[in-house]
């Protein structure tokens, strides 16, 4: 019975993680999508020799 108990919450442990890092995937893909977009749009609009950028650094 304890054996039983210990698998089903180690499985329950590694479906939560691998859960989270699904979703940390999905989240990872759509900074890169908006940081392309600002990349892309920042380059379009150029005034004179100087960039705006959209992000501070």
């Amino acid at each position: 019975m304890v054996l039983i108990v210990a698998v089903l919450l180690i499985a329950l442990i590694l479906g939560s993680i691998g859960f989270a890092i699904h979703i940390l995937w999905w989240i990872a893909l759509v900074v890169l999508v908006l940081w392309l977009v600002g990349f892309l749009f920042g380059a379009a609009e150029t005034t004179g020799s100087r960039r705006r950028r959209w992000y501070r650094w």
